[in-house]
């Protein structure tokens, strides 16, 4: 529940239940035989998956009891591709505050913005399985994986040297 999690309280449509593919039918003059659907469900941090599964079932058989057709041929659920807990990055503390200087001196002295995502990154698998902090860092993007997916182009150039100048710092080649 968003309310009980402080990194996704404030946001509007935090967990998303993205219906991604459709397909259905065997001839385009008859009433559709068949459906199928592929969804992508996003969990809280600290959400079991197991749990997750059994409530998107136990809606699925529960809003098939009202349909008639349904009653009588459950839908056949089916899991398929990766699997991964929800994530909120611990122990990066000092990369983020290096970052945090590259970032201020790429932008004029703009402060860096730590913010919640709903997206599937890499970064989580570091972090729940390596024990190994990541930071997600990147250029002003809008409708991301949308069909008109984005980005601002000179906030590529400002993010470019913003990671350039992290590198430099955090390697000790040249501190900000």
């Amino acid at each position: 529940n968003r309310r009980h999690h402080p990194h996704f309280r404030d946001m509007d449509h935090p967990i998303n239940l993205n219906v991604g593919r459709i397909e259905g039918g065997d001839w385009p003059s008859s009433v559709p035989a068949w459906c199928t659907f592929d969804v992508r469900v996003a969990l809280y941090p600290g959400q079991n998956i197991e749990m997750a599964k059994s409530e998107i079932e136990a809606a699925i058989r529960t809003a098939s009891r009202d349909n008639r057709f349904l009653a009588n041929h459950p839908p056949e659920i089916v899991y398929h591709g990766f699997e991964a807990e929800g994530y909120v990055l611990t122990g990066g503390e000092v990369a983020e505050a290096t970052l945090g200087r590259a970032h201020a001196h790429a932008f004029n002295g703009k402060a860096l913005e730590g913010m919640a995502s709903t997206a599937t990154t890499d970064a989580r698998f570091f972090g729940l399985y390596a024990n190994i902090p990541a930071l997600v860092y990147g250029p002003h993007a809008e409708s991301i994986h949308g069909f008109d997916e984005r980005v601002d182009l000179e906030s590529v150039r400002k993010i470019t040297q913003s990671m350039t100048l992290f590198i430099a710092d955090w390697c000790g080649t040249a501190p900000i």
